[in-house]
C-alpha cells in the first residue's frame, strides 16, 4: 500500500516540476495526487489492511482485537479533519495576504515607490533595488515583491540585457528577505502557523544569515561588468503623474501596516495568524470602501478599485496547489511504519533513516536547501514538518526556514519568485545557471556558515 502511495506521489511531484513542459497547471496534479492518496489510504484502512497514526501518536486500525470499529473509523476522519484544518489555516492566511496586496495594486500604491529610485549609477541602482526587494519581500512575501519590482524595473531601464541581470539579482534579494520573516515566504508561513517557529525566534536566528546571503552576491556583482558605469533610464516623471491616484499613498501604507500587524496580533492575543490576517483584511477593505481614488468619482466607477475586483485577481490555482501538496504530504504522514517496535508515520520513518545515514543535521538541511532549487520548497518543508519532531523554535527549524527559502535562488526555476521573474523578463535557464547560480551559491553557503557559527557560539 505504501508503494502505491509513493508511486502516486512521485508521479504527481514530477508532473508539478514539469508544469511548463507539459503545459498543465500544477494545481491539477497536486489535487489529483492528494485525493487519490487519501482515497487509497481510506480504502486500505476500511479493509483493515493498514493502520493510520495522528499528530498525537494515536494509532487506529479497525481489525485490532477488541476495538470499537465505529470509534476507529471516527479516528480516521478526525485525523483527516486535523490535516485539513492545518492546511486551511495556511490557505486562509495566504488568501488574506494576497487580497491586501491586490487592493494596494488596484489603487496603484506600489507606483509611489518609483519616485524613490533615482540612481543612475549602476552599482547604486543595484543596491537600491536589492535593499528594496529584501525589505519588501519580508512584508508582502517574496513572490509579490519580485512581481512588483520587475514590473518597476521595466519602467526604469531601457536595455533588456541589463534588466535581466538586475531581475536575477533581485530574485536572490527577495528570497533572502523572505526567509527571515514569518510572512515573507510560504514555507516560513507554514512553519510559523505550524508552531515550529515564532515570529521573534525566526527573525532573531535567521535575519543575520539572510543579510549575509543577500550582501555577499551583491558585493561580488558590483565588481562585474554589467554593473559598471551608468544606466540608460526611462523618463519616470510623466509616467508617475499618470499612474498616481488620490488613494495610492493611503492604501499603500494601510495595506503594508495591515500585513505587518499580523505577527503583533498573534503575540498579543495568542490566536492563530490567519485570524490576524482576516482582521487586517477587514480593516484594509473598510478603508478602501471610503477612500476616494479620483476626484468626483461615481459609485459606478468606483467598482474598478473595489475589493471584489481584487478578489477576482487572486491566483486561486496557487491556493489549490498548496491544498493538494499539503494534503498529499498529510497522507504520507498518516501511514504507519515501525521503528524498533514503535509506530511512527512514514515521514518520521524517512527522517530517522536520513539522520542515520547522515549524522550531521547541518549537512542534511544544507542538502535540503540545494534540493529546493530543483524541487518545489513547499512540499519539501511540509515533509520536513512531518519528518522531524524538534521543539518549537529549535535552531533546526530556523535553519530549515533559511535553507528552503534561500536555496531556491540557485536555479531560476527553484522558487516562485524566480519563476515569476523568468516569465516576465524571459530569463533563459542556462543563462541564469551560467551567470547567476554561482553568485547565489556564494551567498547561500556564506549565510549557512554564519547561521552555524551563531548557533554554536552564541546560542
Amino acid at each position: 500500500m505504501l508503494t502505491i502511495l509513493l508511486i502516486i506521489f512521485v508521479i504527481g511531484y514530477v508532473s508539478i516540476t514539469l508544469e511548463h513542459t507539459i503545459h498543465l497547471d500544477k494545481a491539477v496534479p497536486a489535487l489529483l495526487m492528494a485525493t487519490l492518496m487519501w482515497a487509497i489510504l481510506a480504502l486500505g484502512f476500511n479493509q483493515g489492511w493498514i493502520s493510520i497514526i495522528n499528530h498525537y501518536g494515536d494509532v487506529f486500525n479497525v481489525l485490532e482485537p477488541g476495538v470499537d470499529v465505529a470509534a476507529e473509523k471516527y479516528g480516521f476522519k478526525k485525523n483527516l479533519m486535523q490535516h485539513f484544518s492545518k492546511t486551511g489555516e495556511i490557505l486562509f492566511f495566504l488568501i488574506g495576504a494576497m487580497t491586501i496586496v491586490e487592493i494596494i495594486d488596484l489603487h496603484r500604491g506600489f507606483g509611489i515607490i518609483k519616485k524613490y529610485i533615482k540612481a543612475k549609477n549602476k552599482k547604486r541602482l543595484l543596491w537600491t533595488l536589492g535593499i528594496l526587494a529584501f525589505i519588501l519581500s519580508a512584508i508582502i512575501d517574496n513572490l509579490t515583491a519580485i512581481i512588483i519590482l520587475v514590473a518597476l524595473l521595466r519602467k526604469i531601464l531601457v536595455r533588456r540585457k541589463y534588466r535581466i541581470w538586475y531581475a536575477s539579482m533581485m530574485i536572490i534579494a527577495a528570497n533572502a528577505g523572505g526567509a527571515w520573516s514569518p510572512i515573507g515566504d510560504v514555507t516560513t508561513t507554514m512553519l510559523w502557523i505550524g508552531d515550529k517557529v515564532s515570529a521573534i525566534g525566526l527573525t532573531e536566528y535567521v535575519v543575520i544569515p539572510s543579510i549575509v546571503c543577500f550582501v555577499v552576491p551583491f558585493y561580488i556583482a558590483t565588481r562585474l561588468k554589467p554593473f559598471r558605469g551608468y544606466a540608460m533610464r526611462k523618463e519616470l516623471v510623466t509616467d508617475e503623474e499618470t499612474e498616481r491616484l488620490l488613494s495610492s499613498r493611503t492604501m499603500l501604507w494601510v495595506g503594508l501596516a495591515g500585513i505587518a500587524f499580523v505577527p503583533v496580533f498573534k503575540v498579543v492575543t495568542g490566536l492563530p495568524p490567519y485570524l490576524g490576517m482576516m482582521f487586517s483584511l477587514g480593516f484594509v477593505w473598510l478603508v478602501s470602501e471610503y477612500v476616494k481614488p479620483e476626484k468626483g468619482i461615481t459609485r459606478q466607477e468606483k467598482h474598478r478599485y473595489s475589493t471584489h475586483k481584487a478578489l477576482s485577481k487572486i491566483e486561486f490555482s496557487s491556493i489549490l496547489f498548496f491544498l493538494g501538496i499539503l494534503m498529499a504530504v498529510g497522507a504520507l504522514e498518516s501511514f504507519v511504519l515501525n521503528i524498533n517496535g514503535t509506530a511512527v508515520g512514514a515521514l518520521r520513518f524517512a527522517a530517522e533513516s536520513v539522520t542515520n545515514a547522515i549524522p550531521s543535521m547541518d549537512i542534511v538541511i544544507i542538502l535540503l536547501g540545494i534540493m529546493s532549487s530543483i524541487l518545489d520548497n513547499v512540499p519539501l518543508v511540509a515533509a520536513s514538518m512531518g519528518m522531524f519532531d524538534y521543539p518549537s523554535d529549535s535552531p533546526i527549524w530556523h535553519f530549515i526556514a533559511y535553507s528552503a527559502g534561500t536555496g531556491g535562488s540557485l536555479l531560476v526555476i527553484g522558487s516562485a519568485a524566480g519563476v515569476a521573474a523568468m516569465g516576465m523578463e524571459k530569463i533563459d535557464f542556462l543563462w541564469y545557471l551560467k551567470k547567476i547560480t554561482w553568485l547565489a551559491f556564494c551567498g547561500f553557503i556564506a549565510g549557512s556558515a554564519v547561521f552555524i557559527f551563531i548557533e554554536k557560539y552564541f546560542y
